[in-house]
């Protein structure tokens, strides 16, 4: 470059005066002349070869090229443009600055060069290459016919939009948007009905109240959601994700080689296996997974799932408190061996506890599903299991123990059409022996752990008031059901009246359950000599992850709720078995077995409790989570 050339800096026009060296004296205007008169300011400086981009070989008057100007050249550079698309070779391919001038001007003149270059900027014909412009040239290329329809489309609405946001408030009064376009003004009304912002300033422009309901409707009515939208987990802050931070391979430590094989048995949908049992003919084994080998108490993966409390289940998927990856090295059975934390657990003739105890181990782990191992209970390896199980359901109830049997049901949500399916749960006596053997490994290590003082997560509830007199049927399980106590968590044992029990905990669940998380760093601990989380750090703890776990469970409700009014919606015709289970004046509580939902019917002084009647599904607003139905005659 030499002297009197022009060279860019920093995305403005410079001359050099003088080469110094191995650097270059420029010279550039800091401040343009005004209108009003005030002259322009240069300066000279200084700068290195690499910080300034060849412009012009000149030689050029910086004043002379600031003050030229010509109003001609964006049609210039227009016809430029329609030239060069007219042949596909140069249609797609970049061009100098230079050859560029060339073709529109017939020449590349220093004085010219900068305002030539501004206007090609500034048009929407030609894009500058900002790979090229770091490596120091000057390169444009042509934009395809779409880029310029978006970008007059967006200049235009710029200008416009007062105008254009006044007819969309019109369409969206009458609700009849203009979609996709109109898409673009509803993103605020989204956040709002998701509970990303407090208000919305679209809504009260077009009339409608602040709710986060009537948000919800009028993006149905509008067509921006459909029916199927679920807005419950996003509104309590949920991820429809899995959590992200990764536990890494299980670490390399010392363990107990456990003979023979353990069963993890779970329903044929599960892909978390965290638990698997079996009988040593001595002992009962409850092996569980083992993450807390990697979670360490407050590492960021710790507090993630304190803030998640546990792994939401909702009928469109998964939203695990551990990273996806982890379940192939810390779920049972997913490999030749696992690595468990395992309650050795020995049992008298009553199946009272008489010892416990916890230790780090290496398993074989055989998977099998409900159906399955009903199909194999009276195997040799099973059998011993569902007899444990029988006797330790005979004790409890012997306890005071509360049995209550709702109907559950299974929603199924198909990814792509969303077409929801519901199905009764289907319950055996499988399902029945993993609960008790779950239960004894509770009750287990809440023993285990009051026995050693280690400060632990106990689960408490108060013995329920029934009255002298509970109904047959299915009204006699929901008067059962109204006089439950709420569970208590905490760091006190206490009685779990409902499951006859002195003492209990859950530790059985550490891959979806943050309580379970921190009783099982709590006994590594233990069994490590290392330093346990003192009481109130465990309240902490206790606390924070149950209060996020009571939100996800809100959040599951809700969207079950959801997704059984879309298969109302669905299933306009259909109708249902329902049982009246209470009364409240003249009107009636239904329960409907297959949908496990309640309903209320108006004027029904003549029913009895448990009196069968077939209903229809009548109105649903989904916006509010109600539905009517109606006796079908």
């Amino acid at each position: 470059m030499d002297k009197s050339s022009l060279v860019l800096y920093k995305n403005q026009i410079a001359v050099i005066n003088e080469k110094e060296g191995e650097k270059y004296l420029i010279k550039f205007c800091t401040q343009p002349a005004t209108a009003s008169g005030k002259k322009a300011v240069y300066t000279e400086q200084k700068v290195r070869e690499k910080d300034i981009i060849p412009f012009h070989q000149g030689p050029a008057s910086l004043e002379a090229v600031l003050a030229y100007s010509d109003d001609s050249l964006p049609s210039k550079i227009q016809e430029t443009y329609e030239l060069l698309m007219s042949d596909e070779q140069t249609a797609t391919q970049k061009i100098s600055l230079e050859e560029l001038s060339e073709y529109a001007l017939g020449k590349f003149s220093a004085e010219e060069s900068w305002a030539f270059y501004n206007a090609v900027c500034s048009s929407v014909y030609f894009v500058i290459q900002n790979e090229e412009l770091k490596n120091g040239e000057i390169y444009f290329l042509p934009r395809t016919n779409e880029q310029i329809e978006e970008i007059n489309k967006k200049n235009y609405e710029k200008e416009h939009e007062e105008e254009i946001k006044k007819e969309f408030i019109a369409r969206l009064k009458s609700k009849k948007l203009k979609l996709p376009d109109d898409s673009r003004f509803m993103g605020e009304v989204e956040a709002f009905a998701l509970c990303k912002t407090d208000k919305s300033k679209i809504l009260s422009e077009a009339g409608f109240s602040q709710s986060i309901e009537k948000a919800h409707k009028l993006l149905i009515d509008t067509g921006i959601w459909d029916i199927t939208k679920n807005p419950y987990p996003t509104r309590l802050g949920f991820s429809f994700d899995s959590a992200k931070e990764q536990l890494g391979p299980m670490p390399e430590e010392e363990r107990i080689e456990i003979k023979g094989i353990a069963y993890a048995i779970d329903s044929e949908h599960s892909t978390d296996p965290d638990d698997a049992v079996a009988f040593d003919g001595e002992y009962l084994w409850v092996h569980i997974a083992d993450p807390a080998s990697a979670v360490l108490p407050d590492s960021k993966i710790d507090e993630v799932a304190r803030g998640r409390g546990t792994t939401l289940y909702i009928p469109e998927g998964t939203s695990r408190m551990l990273c996806e990856s982890c379940l192939e090295d810390y779920a049972l059975g997913l490999k030749e061996i696992s690595r468990a934390l395992s309650f050795r657990i020995k049992l008298d003739s009553e199946s009272q506890i008489e010892e416990c105890q916890v230790m780090k181990t290496i398993i074989k782990v055989k998977r099998m599903t409900y159906v399955q191992a009903e199909e194999q209970k009276e195997s040799p390896d099973l059998k011993p299991l569902f007899e444990i199980a029988r006797k330790n359901k005979a004790r409890r109830e012997a306890n005071g123990a509360v049995v209550i049997q709702m109907p559950e049901v299974d929603i199924c949500v198909d990814k792509e059409t969303k077409k929801v399916t519901i199905e009764p749960e289907l319950r055996l006596e499988s399902n029945d022996m993993i609960a008790e053997l779950m239960i004894l490994a509770g009750e287990g290590a809440a023993k285990f752990a009051f026995k050693n003082s280690i400060p632990f997560m106990y689960i408490s509830q108060e013995s329920p008031d029934f009255p002298s007199k509970i109904p047959e049927g299915w009204a006699g399980q929901f008067a059962m059901v109204k006089c439950m106590r709420k569970r208590s968590v905490g760091i006190t044992p206490a009685s779990h009246a409902a499951l006859g029990l002195s003492f209990y905990s859950q530790v059985t669940s550490p891959l979806r359950r943050y309580g379970d998380l921190i009783s099982h760093q709590q006994l590594r601990a233990f069994i490590d000599g290392r330093r346990l989380l003192n009481k109130d750090e465990m309240l902490e703890r206790v606390a924070a992850g149950d209060a996020a776990s009571l939100a996800a469970r809100k959040v599951s409700r809700q969207s079950e709720l959801h997704w059984k009014l879309v298969y109302l919606l669905q299933n306009p015709e259909k109708t249902y078995e329902a049982f009246c289970i209470d009364k409240r004046g003249n009107d009636a509580l239904f329960l409907i077995p297959a949908l496990d939902m309640q309903t209320t019917i108006k004027n029904c002084a003549d029913l009895a409790l448990n009196d069968k009647r077939i209903l229809q599904m009548k109105n649903v607003d989904i916006t509010v989570q109600s539905v009517d139905f109606v006796f079908v005659v």
